[in-house]
C-alpha cells in the first residue's frame, strides 16, 4: 500500500495547463445518436440526451459501445461504430451514427415499452447493458442487467443474463440466465471481467484451446457483491465483503463545477497480468477512495459458507477521489484508473513508488467510465469519457461535445512521489 503521505504527480499546473497531448480523439459526439430504422418503436419521441455510454470494447474492425437504459427513451442498449486502423480507413467522420448490435430486433421490445406491459416479457432480448468484454476466441460477452431506467424508476424487468456472441457472425453462441438464488431484489450488474484458465504458453499454433474454460466475475453495484460464473461447469455463485459497499463520505461526486450524489458500491474490476503468481482481482466501489484486491483462487473456490468478512480481501491503497473503471497494463501490471475530481488518467504499479500520468484534461476527461487495454490494438489504452454529471442533473448543453472515445498514444513517464502543493495533480495517497 502507498504511504499515507500525499503523492505528487507533476503533469502541469492544474489551474492553467492541460496535459493531453498523448490523447487521440477517435470519436466524439455532442450527443450519441442511433441510426434508428424507419417505423422503429418510439423513434419519433427519442431524445438523444438520454443516451450515455458507460462502456466500450475494441474489436478488430469495430468499436462496441454500451448505452444502458439509465433514463426512459433509449432506442437500444448496445451498439457499434466502425474502427479505423492502420491502412484501413472505414470512415473519417468522427461522429458516426450508432448501429444496434447485433441487430435492431434484439432491442425493439424494450424500446417499445411492451416489455413493461406484459407479465411474461421476452427476456431473450436485450434490456440494459452497462459493459461488454471480448475474449481470445473472438467472442463478445454481454452482461445484461435486466433493469430499465435504473436512475429513475429502477424497473427490474428480466433476470440478468450473460450472452456470448461470435463476432465473426454476430450470432449468439451461449446464453446464461443467472439463477435467482444469487440475486437480490435490487441487483444491478454493471461490470465483468473474464478470467481465462488456459495459459498462453500452452496454446498451440492455430489452436485456441477450450474457449469456455473461463471464470467470469461480475459486479452487483446496488446490493454489493461479486457474482462468479464458471463457464466450464455452467454454475454460478455469489460472494460479498463489507469492502465492496459504498462509503457515505464519498457519495458526492464533483467535477467541472457540478456535483451529484450516487451511492454505488463495487464497479471497477481488473485482473493482475495473465500468468502472474498468485493472480488477484482488483476492485473498487464507485463511492469510495479505496482500492482492494482478492486472490482469484478464493473467488473460484465456490460459495462462502461462513461470514462475508471471511473472504481474504486486502486494502491496496487510497485514491485522491472516486473512480469507476480499472484496468491493468499487461506489460508491467500497472493499475490504470481515473480519479473523477482530477479529470486525469493515471497509473501505479502496486507496492511501488512508481506513479505515472497518462493524461490530464479538465475538458476531455470529465468523467471516464471505462478503460480498456486493447489487445486488438497492440495494448493501447482506450477510454470512454462523458459529462455524466450533466446527464445526471439534466444540464446537458447539446452544442458542446459530451461524449468522447480516446486512445493513449505513448507511455507515461514515472515520476517520484513528493508532497502535495498548489501546482500538483494529486492522484494517489
Amino acid at each position: 500500500m502507498i504511504s499515507a503521505n500525499a503523492v505528487l504527480l507533476a503533469c502541469a499546473a492544474v489551474t492553467a495547463v492541460t496535459c493531453a497531448g498523448n490523447l487521440q480523439i477517435v470519436n466524439e459526439w455532442t450527443t450519441l445518436k442511433y441510426d434508428v430504422p424507419f417505423n422503429y418503436p418510439n423513434a419519433d419521441s427519442y431524445k438523444s440526451e438520454v443516451t450515455v455510454s458507460t462502456g466500450i470494447e475494441i474489436g478488430w474492425d469495430r468499436i462496441f459501445i454500451t448505452t444502458p437504459r439509465l433514463f426512459n427513451g433509449n432506442p437500444a442498449t448496445l451498439a457499434w461504430v466502425p474502427r479505423n486502423r492502420a491502412g484501413v480507413n472505414y470512415d473519417t467522420h468522427k461522429s458516426p451514427l450508432l448501429q444496434a448490435y447485433p441487430n435492431w430486433e434484439w432491442h425493439s421490445e424494450a424500446s417499445s415499452g411492451d416489455i413493461l406491459k406484459t407479465p411474461t416479457p421476452n427476456c431473450s432480448s436485450l434490456v440494459s447493458v452497462f459493459r461488454v468484454r471480448a475474449d481470445r476466441c473472438n467472442r463478445l460477452w454481454v452482461l445484461d442487467s435486466g433493469v430499465m431506467d435504473s436512475l429513475e424508476t429502477f424497473n427490474t424487468i428480466c433476470p440478468p443474463k450473460l450472452l456470448v456472441f461470435d463476432m465473426r457472425t454476430d450470432r449468439v453462441v451461449r446464453s446464461v440466465t443467472l439463477p435467482a438464488e444469487i440475486l437480490r431484489p435490487n441487483t444491478l450488474l454493471t461490470n465483468l471481467v473474464i478470467d481465462d484458465q488456459v495459459e498462453v504458453s500452452h496454446l498451440q499454433d492455430g489452436f485456441l484451446g477450450d474457449c469456455d474454460n473461463v471464470f467470469v466475475y461480475m459486479t452487483d453495484s446496488t446490493n454489493p457483491g461479486i457474482l462468479v460464473y464458471d463457464a466450464r461447469r455452467d454454475t454460478a455463485w455469489r460472494l460479498s465483503h463489507p469492502y465492496m459497499f459504498p462509503d457515505p463520505d464519498f457519495g458526492t461526486f464533483s467535477v467541472a463545477g457540478e456535483s451529484f450524489t450516487l451511492m454505488d458500491g463495487i464497479i471497477g474490476l481488473a485482473l493482475s497480468p495473465f500468468g502472474s503468481v498468485g493472480r488477484r482481482l482488483y476492485f473498487q466501489p464507485f463511492a469510495s477512495d479505496r482500492l482492494f484486491s482478492v486472490p482469484t483462487s478464493a473467488l473460484k473456490a465456490g460459495p462462502n459458507l461462513g461470514d462475508d468478512a471471511d473472504l481474504p480481501v486486502s486494502l491496496v491503497g487510497h485514491k485522491s477521489s472516486q473512480a469507476a473503471p480499472l484496468a491493468v497494463d499487461p506489460k508491467d501490471g500497472a493499475l490504470i484508473f481515473s480519479p473523477v475530481s482530477e479529470t486525469a488518467l493515471a497509473t501505479w504499479i502496486p507496492g511501488s513508488v512508481e506513479h505515472g500520468v497518462l493524461a490530464y484534461s479538465p475538458e476531455e476527461l470529465q468523467f471516464v467510465l471505462d478503460i480498456r487495454s486493447a489487445e486488438r490494438d497492440q495494448g493501447a489504452i482506450w477510454v470512454v469519457s462523458s459529462r455524466l454529471q450533466r446527464y445526471f442533473k439534466k444540464t446537458l448543453d447539446k452544442r458542446e461535445v459530451n461524449i468522447r472515445i480516446m486512445r493513449i498514444l505513448r507511455e507515461p513517464e514515472f515520476l517520484p512521489y513528493a508532497f502535495n502543493n498548489n501546482n500538483s495533480l494529486l492522484l494517489f495517497k
